[in-house]
């Protein structure tokens, strides 16, 4: 554990007690300790533990209903629950309540550390992803969900965050590479420091080395006083390179010397200047292919890729998507000024069957150009892109039966024709040629209401 934390102990048995503060103490946490729920309740409201060690068996105020207390207050605590030999249904019924383990006594002290450290871990991942999605660009926050692919790169970044490493972001254009380095500078040490980042896309050699070393006056036409590059003014903190793939040759050589060195000459100058700055680098390119097409050093690859993070697709945690979308949907109906609560269940479907190519940044565009045109309280089908929509009839159908192929076929002509008659029933049916119940009907039988 990085951090002091509290467990409180909630047992009426004195030996009991010692041995779970004995076992507590052992792993580095501080203890406080209550005898029934009444205790409990007090000592909570004095200073919220980190984590709850609960026997069910106490005179006064007992576990099940100190649980049942806590869950009626909205009291946010993990909660590992001491049960005999033979309460096994009481353990249970207590998860039910809201106790997230349960052990059984006579408890082996080896599995109660496991425990309790796996419970401090997962509270540990749950703040990180808080801190994480207050991470945000000009555009739009990332709201990272519950993907375990997004979950395993959250914890990777979170190890590598505190050492000097550099660190190497990959994955796809707006899958929030640039919040997620901003993250990592704000769990480092240099968190107090400078942030600065550096987008290395469309700059020409000249103005990119200038813009990460600075310059000399009078080191080229229109240097007219000396400037500062950005390696020397976030001296002590966190330099991010997005895009660090489409640097061209020449500077990736300079890029290397100083990722050895970490000094550097301004253009024009002599001087050798010396910095403490930690680089995290970002792509979405192929470095692979690169090197082998000799377009990138190989020995600047295995400089910057000491700690490689791959932050996967959309497409590939679509359970993420929902959170998202509620997201989004508050904030720019915030902003707009508009009336939506949230999304019907047709047009969620929609959003998670597209393949989002443009990632989290195409579904906030998508969310508040539907938001921006259309009225709420709901978000459908028809205020959605034909784009999207139409994505479920270009979903691979090799595995698909004649059957499923023309249930899918079926689908997207409807949406598709309910959406170019915005919403208006009666209207998609005379388009289609159908009598507006029959379209009711159809659209009720493959689960579009609305």
């Amino acid at each position: 554990m990085t951090t002091l934390r509290r467990i409180l102990i909630v047992d009426d048995d004195p030996p009991s007690q010692r041995l779970l503060q004995v076992r507590v103490r052992a792993i580095g946490c501080q203890v406080t300790v209550a005898s029934d729920g009444h205790e409990a309740l007090a000592a909570i409201e004095q200073e919220l533990p980190d984590l709850m060690l609960l026997d069910l068996e106490m005179p006064r105020m007992g576990g099940m209903e100190l649980l049942r207390t806590l869950k009626q207050r909205g009291v946010d605590l993990p909660i590992i629950v001491i049960t005999a030999h033979g309460s096994i249904d009481a353990a249970v019924e207590a998860m039910k309540e809201g106790a997230y383990d349960f052990i059984p006594k006579p408890f082996d002290p080896k599995h109660l550390e496991i425990v309790v450290r796996k419970v401090l871990e997962r509270e540990d991942l749950k703040r990180d992803i808080e801190i994480l999605t207050e991470e945000a660009d000009r555009r739009y926050r990332l709201v990272i969900g519950e993907s375990r692919r997004m979950n395993d790169a959250v914890e990777t970044v979170r190890k590598a965050a505190p050492s000097k490493a550099s660190i190497l972001l990959l994955g796809e254009s707006g899958t929030g590479k640039e919040i997620f380095a901003r993250a990592i500078h704000s769990w480092s040490e240099r968190k107090d420091k400078p942030f600065i980042a550096i987008n290395c896309v469309g700059l020409s050699k000249e103005l990119l080395e200038s813009e990460l070393f600075g310059h000399e006056k009078g080191a080229f036409t229109g240097a007219l006083s000396l400037k500062k590059g950005k390696m020397e003014l976030a001296h002590g903190g966190t330099v991010f390179l997005d895009e660090i793939g489409d640097v061209v040759q020449e500077l990736q050589t300079k890029l290397l010397r100083f990722l050895q060195e970490r000094e550097f000459e301004r253009v024009g100058g002599t001087k050798q200047i010396q910095v403490d700055v930690r680089i995290i680098a970002a792509t979405n390119r192929d470095l692979a292919t690169a090197i082998s097409q000799g377009r990138f050093r190989e020995d600047l690859f295995h400089r910057l890729n000491v700690i490689p993070v791959t932050l996967p697709p959309l497409r590939q945690r679509p359970e993420d998507i929902p959170a998202l979308v509620d997201h989004f949907i508050d904030k720019f109906s915030k902003e707009a000024k508009k009336q939506f609560s949230g999304i019907s269940q047709e047009a969620l479907v929609s959003l998670t069957r597209y393949d989002w190519p443009g990632n989290v940044r195409e579904l906030a565009n998508v969310i508040e150009r539907s938001v921006v045109l259309g009225s709420g309280p709901m978000l459908m089908p028809h205020h959605l892109p034909a784009s999207v929509l139409s994505s479920i009839t270009e979903q691979k159908s090799d595995n698909l039966s004649y059957r499923e192929s023309m249930e899918v076929h079926r689908r997207s002509l409807l949406l598709a024709a309910v959406d170019r008659a915005h919403g208006n029933r009666a209207a998609a049916a005379r388009s289609l040629g159908l009598h507006e119940k029959y379209l009711l009907r159809l659209l009720k039988s493959l689960g579009i209401g609305g």
